[in-house]
């Protein structure tokens, strides 16, 4: 995801904005293009019924389907993944039985037609019949009515955030933010999330760009990165201000040997790149790799990319100055721009990636010399993913280097236990809101 060391880390203070008028930001309202609900339906189905990603799923569509029906069945995808609780909640007072799968998802997408995306009710209707098979026809027109005439009134008296959180994810961080703290997450899931960038060194914002406190500059939800000017040159690369942190706490200096390990797509290696960091980039994912190397490339940034699996990976020579590990995690912390996240993790997924976090951890700590600072992080929002790794550092031989206030401009509220980094997307609401990060830096005794 992830520029430079920013133009050292700005002062904290109020936000400066770049003049000019913003790029389109939202979706047009009315109806989508046609295509889109097939486009739609099969999105649905990859992530309901077989467990695939989103964005995995978007690039099976077929070929054929026009790149406008994508990005609509895209945006029409993601407002039933991020409401699909609160949208069972007004379709079941309709519903004498379950219906099929693809009847269901179609009667959610009509639903979100309705209710979220302001498309006029003859069209969401009729283009939502359309692609139901035959004999469900009758259902889906019916129930949909009944949505266009009553669904407003129950959708708003739902209690959306807790409908539209799956049951483990509400207990767990109920346990570990409060009962307000799990509300105002939730609340926070309910938008999608703006575009953040991270500029390279001496490039000009886009218009309309907000600069924040930490350096990354923030456009409004919606803004297609690729209209932006710039981006083929790299002169910027997509980046949410959350994760650009972790890069910058490692406070790499010019010359020093970096190590980025899990490091695709490659953000928060080009950030160690443009510091000055002479940057291995460790790979397992053949496909993951190919990305980095091509992002790398864009933005013509020499760092060596190793395909390897960082939780063995041992090079001649290691004692390495500083060592990131952004780890794979549940990426509970980046649902604003995942919806289909909720939809795709289990409990048990969340017991197995804490073991490879740990196994990885400790193959990070060896690649350290004496002296050596290592950054963890995960885009997760479960202890179990974050600040429980702390006692297992400290097995390793790592001594906490506790983050220091000045060095999170405008976030003093994430630095918590320790001196350990803890962001939510509940954080700078009014600028957009934030992703869920854990990040703990330490030095190799």
């Amino acid at each position: 995801m992830p520029p430079t060391n920013p133009p050292s880390v700005p002062p904290s203070g109020p936000t400066r904005r770049v003049t000019a008028k913003p790029p389109n930001a939202r979706a047009s309202r009315g109806a989508p293009p046609p295509g889109t609900r097939s486009a739609a339906l099969l999105l649905l189905a990859a992530v309901f019924d077989r467990r695939r990603p989103l964005e995995e799923a978007l690039d099976q569509l077929p070929a054929a389907i026009e790149p406008r029906d994508r990005a609509a069945a895209h945006r029409l995808a993601a407002a039933v993944l991020r409401h699909a609780g609160s949208l069972d909640a007004v379709l079941e007072p309709h519903l004498r039985r379950e219906p099929p799968p693809v009847v269901r998802a179609a009667l959610r997408m009509g639903a979100a037609e309705l209710l979220l995306l302001g498309t006029p009710a003859h069209a969401a209707v009729a283009a939502t019949v359309a692609v139901v098979p035959r004999p469900f026809a009758g259902l889906v027109n019916a129930v949909l009515r009944k949505v266009a005439t009553e669904g407003a009134e129950i959708y708003e008296s739902l209690d959306r955030e807790r409908l539209d959180t799956p049951p483990w994810l509400w207990s767990a961080w109920h346990a570990a933010y409060g009962a307000g703290g799990v509300r105002s997450i939730a609340r926070a899931h309910q938008q999608a999330a703006p575009l953040d960038l991270t500029l390279a060194p001496g490039a000009t914002p886009p218009e309309g760009a907000t600069l924040l406190p930490t350096g990354s500059w923030r456009l409004p939800e919606g803004t297609r990165v690729t209209d932006l000017p710039g981006l083929a040159e790299g002169q910027f690369w997509v980046q949410d201000a959350a994760a650009a942190l972790p890069a910058r706490l490692l406070a790499v200096r010019p010359g020093e040997r970096v190590a980025d390990l899990c490091a695709a797509p490659g953000g928060k290696t080009a950030q160690l790149a443009t510091a000055g960091g002479i940057v291995t980039a460790v790979e397992r994912d053949p496909k993951r790799a190919a990305r980095l190397r091509e992002n790398l490339a864009r933005l013509k940034l020499d760092v060596t990319v190793v395909e390897a699996d960082a939780a063995h990976w041992m090079p001649d020579e290691a004692n390495f100055d500083a060592v990131l590990l952004d780890a794979p995690c549940s990426a509970t912390g980046i649902i604003r721009r995942h919806p289909d996240i909720p939809h795709l993790k289990r409990p048990k997924d969340v017991v197995a990636l804490v073991e490879a976090q740990a196994r990885l951890l400790a193959q990070a700590a060896k690649l350290l010399r004496p002296g050596g600072r290592l950054v963890l992080a995960t885009c997760s929002l479960q202890p179990e993913e974050g600040e429980a790794h702390l006692a297992r550092a400290a097995a390793l031989g790592l001594v906490p280097d506790p983050i220091a206030p000045i060095e999170l401009p405008g976030l003093r509220t994430a630095l918590v236990r320790g001196g350990t980094l803890r962001t939510r997307p509940d954080m700078w609401a009014e600028q957009g809101g934030l992703d869920g990060f854990f990040a703990a830096r330490f030095r190799r005794a």
